[in-house]
């Protein structure tokens, strides 16, 4: 017995050192993260949850590579996923029985395809996926270009195949299924042209000849009888092109019926899936070109516009009874080269045989050499009385008879003007497609024009419904943007439709004003006051909501000099009712004239340190019912946990807690005829996967498994730290660790900083190639920590606000003993850029800094250009991030004594810079300083420059590169291991995009 006993405990006891030493080894076996292991980390997209709440579709997308895409039947307690190799952005039918997808070609065949320098139109295009959710079949559809399911109710399904090549008509692909084919007509022969190379060539032969116009005119009259006697060619058949248009499918996801349509260039299905209108160019025979409607129910076609031309913007009314589009109908030819399309706005009723013009050039109604704008957005008011289009002056045409060296090329800048030269010139495709919003009204054919040039742009009431619209004016103040600071000062109106007679309501507001769901109050939150308003246009009063409220509604934590902006609004009650506004952290009710005393609903929040925000979950609703459950997002500003709780937002309660943990939940979708939800939930160590529940959020159950991969890769922690700053400020920090943490050695530590970044705690940093900044995934995986602080800013120091905050943080942080102080290097791009060039001018503490994008002369960057936009950087040195205040002029030594360049001689770390030539936020040049007086001073110093690249980097071939060279860089200094030879002798001009000499040197 005994030995039976001592026998048990031996081999327990072998097994659990067993299992100890397999935990270690395989602690031991995971890798650390590289470049290798970017483009396999997927992503969850394009989440769908079908209307009764059974099934739930999503992609996993790698960084690079072939997506699946996933279909789950959530009432199986077995897990039956359909997946979908290559499948991307799907869609489930409104009957919540098929699934629509897109099915990619490979990756790989593409890129093959590429590099044999194959045409773009020859590449292998997209195949459309059907998957019967309850029969568990697939078909798929090769060569779509583009597909649309009704957005709520119906059984039809329409997809647009790309042209093809084959000049024998083909069929449509079917999968045995039944086709009706209308529209398609036996081509006739086309008579064909002289070609334009046969004529150039006669008159070059006749030019030789020097012969005389009666003798050319002569010989070409005799060629064309010659043709006439000739045999005549029969005429080409048309073929499908992007111009020409292709078939069009409707298909019947019941019964696989198909209907084709051809020679198509733009569709539209109704949300309810009754109709479907066309634009086709016609086969040049019996079938003709124009628009088309067929009637899905009763299976007619109507050709309700015999007029070829590009025909644009097909949009149907909410219950599919009206149609709008628009068409070019003539062409004022300023010369052969550059026409001027004329657009007209035709309507089509389901009692009316043919669609009828509603405005054109000279209508009235619309301004005088005003045109119809194919640019326009066209749409029915939910009552479907009135219909909302676009117009534009005439365009100016270019002489194009002009050669390119008779041709001025200037940039006139006026001071007089409002926006300047290269804000206009970025502007300028936006300003060429401008259109202004004018409103018909079908029945009475009363067109009236709502907004022009002075006040471009309007608000539509209640869903396009309410009989007038809100004018917004910011043109008086486009000039004193550039310095005081967007969005602009605006000037608000109100347009009455019966005559569209406009009434200033409010001047110079520095707001966003919107209507509420009932076009009874214009409201908005004005900065110069720090408060909510409402104006009632029944009363014509306005009233403020906020001023006499003890709580703030603005950003308790401002801390730049211009006024703090709010913190939002929920929406409103039904009937406009009250308007739910937000302070940090609660929801208040105010009835919008003030005839109750307002009402803190959400009782806890800022008890607790915990925002409550409203989730709407229904698109289509635009108010909130305060007599039903309402979803809330909640965040609590001490842990930084997550979740949803519950309230009814008509009466004061404390919110009910649903779920609520050390996560980052995502704000939920809602399946429309069911109580389920699907969401998203991650934190630093779990990768972002899809969940659902139901609206008890009792119990959630995963549906995806993102990254299985990462279990095979050391990973790391994320811990909040606190310090107090050298001026006494309570700070906080996050601190990530690598997962093998040994607090008995020593880890050289990198800091990263953009503000404040503490909300993050809970976020996920996958590896991925970046686009500018270090990835603490990444980093604490090779063998760092990575130390994040939060940076409160004191306006006109920036930069001494910067080194107050870090260096107080990494001080802190040094007490502890697996820090080490000679391993310490920091990082940041574009504000954080700046700040790190500012703090080696100040400290010796750091032995290695990169600094992506940084400002390092703000006496020159201050009258410099946003290239991106052609805005002028002034605001933002006066009003915004940069923080100083006041104008260059007024004290230049600030600008001075918060620039790094002034102080360059002082640098003793050495420091990696990233500034690229189409930097759009950042001048290119503030690096270039920065590096030649570097590189004058004889301190280490180099810049990446990547070319034809923006203020963060765009291209993935770019991010894996500087991913790459900056993790080299910082190798080199705090783990010393060798340098690669870009660091060691540069890469010379004659060797870019040969080679990248990252291999490493022997010291």
């Amino acid at each position: 017995m005994k030995l039976t006993y001592l026998l048990k405990y031996t081999l327990a006891g072998m097994w659990a050192f067993a299992l100890f030493q397999n935990t270690s080894i395989q602690a031991q076996s995971k890798k650390p993260l590289d470049a290798t292991v970017y483009d396999g980390w997927k992503t969850v997209r394009a989440q769908k949850i079908s209307f009764d709440g059974n099934w739930v579709i999503y992609s996993l997308t790698p960084q690079e590579g072939d997506a699946n895409l996933f279909i789950k039947d959530i009432r199986q307690r077995e897990d039956k996923t359909k997946t979908i190799p290559r499948g991307e952005d799907g869609k489930i039918s409104p009957d919540s029985k098929f699934a629509v997808f897109q099915i990619k070609p490979q990756l790989d065949s593409v890129k093959a395809l590429r590099r044999i320098k194959t045409k773009k139109n020859d590449l292998p295009k997209d195949t459309l996926g059907i998957y019967a959710l309850l029969g568990d079949s697939l078909v798929k559809i090769p060569e779509v270009l583009s597909f649309q399911l009704p957005e709520k109710s119906g059984t039809h399904l329409a997809y647009h195949l790309a042209p093809q090549k084959a000049s024998k008509p083909s069929k449509s692909p079917s999968d045995s299924a039944s086709i009706d084919t209308l529209s398609i007509k036996r081509e006739e022969p086309k008579k064909e042209d002289k070609k334009e190379e046969e004529i150039s060539e006669e008159f070059s032969e006749l030019e030789k000849a020097q012969i005389t116009i009666k003798e050319l005119q002569a010989k070409l009259e005799e060629k064309e009888n010659q043709k006439k006697k000739a045999p005549q060619k029969p005429k080409k058949i048309k073929k499908e092109s992007e111009e020409n248009g292709s078939k069009l499918i409707l298909r019947n996801l019941v019964n696989a019926r198909q209907d084709t349509f051809l020679f198509v260039t733009q569709y539209a299905i109704d949300e309810n899936s009754s109709k479907i209108a066309f634009a086709s160019t016609g086969d040049d025979s019996t079938f003709l070109a124009g628009v088309y409607v067929f009637d899905i129910q009763k299976r007619s076609l109507a050709h309700v516009l015999n007029q070829p031309g590009k025909h644009l913007n097909l949009t149907w009314d909410k219950m599919g009874t009206q149609l709008a589009f628009v068409s070019d109908t003539d062409t004022l030819k300023a010369n052969e080269k550059a026409p001027i399309r004329y657009h007209d706005l035709y309507y089509w009723a389901e009692k009316q045989k043919t669609a009828s013009k509603l405005a054109e050039k000279g209508s009235a109604g619309i301004p005088k050499d005003w045109l119809v704008s194919q640019y326009g957005r066209l749409q029915f008011s939910k009552d479907a009385s009135k219909l909302y289009f676009g117009t534009a002056p005439t365009p100016l045409v270019k002489d194009t008879t002009l050669l390119p060296e008779e041709i001025v090329r200037v940039d006139v800048w006026n001071w007089q003007d409002q926006r300047l030269q290269s804000q206009q010139n970025a502007e300028l495709g936006r300003d060429q497609k401008a259109s202004f919003t004018a409103v018909v009204y079908p029945k009475a054919r009363k067109i009236i024009q709502l907004a022009d040039l002075e006040m471009p742009r309007v608000l539509l009431g209640n869903e396009g419904n309410a009989d007038y619209a809100i004018g917004i004016n910011t043109q008086p103040y486009l000039k004193s943007a550039s310095w005081e600071g967007y969005p602009p000062y605006t000037d608000v109106y109100y347009i009455n439709f019966k005559d569209g007679r406009k009434q200033k309501l409010k001047e110079k507001l520095r707001a966003s004003v919107s209507l509420s769901p009932n076009a009874q109050y214009l409201y908005w939150y004005a900065v110069q006051d720090t408060a909510w308003y409402a104006h009632s246009f029944r009363t014509g009063q306005t009233t403020n909501l906020t001023g006499k409220v003890r709580n703030k509604f603005y950003d308790e934590l401002h801390d730049s000099p211009d006024y703090p902006s709010d913190y939002g609004d929920a929406g409103w009650l039904e009937n406009d009712s009250h308007f739910l506004i937000y302070d940090r952290f609660d929801i208040w009710k105010f009835h919008p004239e003030m005839r109750e005393n307002p009402v803190r609903i959400t009782q806890n929040g800022r008890e607790n340190k915990i925002r409550y925000r409203y989730i709407s979950l229904d698109p289509e609703v635009q108010f909130i019912k305060g007599n039903e459950t309402s979803l809330l997002y909640a965040f609590d500003e001490e842990t930084r946990a997550s979740g949803y709780f519950a309230s009814n937002l008509g009466q004061a309660a404390p919110p009910r807690k649903l779920i609520f943990d050390d996560y980052r939940f995502s704000y939920p979708d809602k399946s429309k005829n069911s109580n389920k939800f699907i969401f998203t939930r991650e934190n630093f160590q779990e990768s972002p996967n899809l969940y659902y529940a139901d609206m008890s959020f009792a119990k959630i159950n995963p549906l995806s498994d993102a990254n299985p991969q990462q279990a095979a890769y050391i990973w790391g922690t994320v811990e909040l730290v606190k310090w107090t700053a050298m001026n006494g400020d309570e700070l906080q920090g996050l601190l990530y660790k690598p997962e093998n943490f040994d607090p008995g050695k020593k880890y050289p530590m990198i800091t990263y900083f953009y503000e404040r970044v503490t909300d993050r705690l809970h976020s996920y940093i996958p590896p991925t190639p970046s686009p500018s900044t270090i990835r603490a995934s990444e980093y604490v995986s090779n063998g760092y920590l990575v130390f994040m602080p939060d940076i409160p800013y004191k306006i006109g120091y920036p930069g001494q606000s910067a080194y107050d905050a870090i260096i107080s943080g990494v001080t802190s942080l040094l007490k502890e003993p697996y820090i080490d102080r000679d391993k310490l290097g920091i990082q940041g791009q574009s504000w954080g850029g700046y700040q790190v060039a500012y703090l080696v001018t100040r400290s010796k503490l750091f032995a290695a800094a990169m600094a992506g994008a940084p400002v390092s002369n703000m006496t020159s960057a201050y009258g410099g250009i946003r290239w991106g936009t052609g805005i002028s950087r002034m605001f933002q040195y006066e009003h915004t991030q940069s923080r100083i205040g006041k104008t260059l002029w007024e004290d230049p030594l600030l600008y001075m004594e918060n620039s790094p360049l002034f102080s360059a001689h002082k640098i003793e770390t050495p420091l990696l810079m990233m500034h690229n030539d189409e930097d759009g936020s950042v001048p290119w040049y503030q690096g270039i300083e920065m590096f030649v007086a570097l590189r004058r001073l004889n301190k280490p110093a180099w810049m990446l420059t990547y070319n034809g690249e923006d203020h963060n980097l765009r291209f993935r071939q770019n991010r894996k590169d500087l991913s790459i060279r900056m993790m080299q860089f910082f190798d080199y200094y705090l783990k010393f291991k060798p340098a690669p030879y870009w660091m060691k002798e540069g890469v010379p001009a004659i060797e870019k995009g040969i080679k990248m000499r990252y291999e490493l040197t022997d010291k």
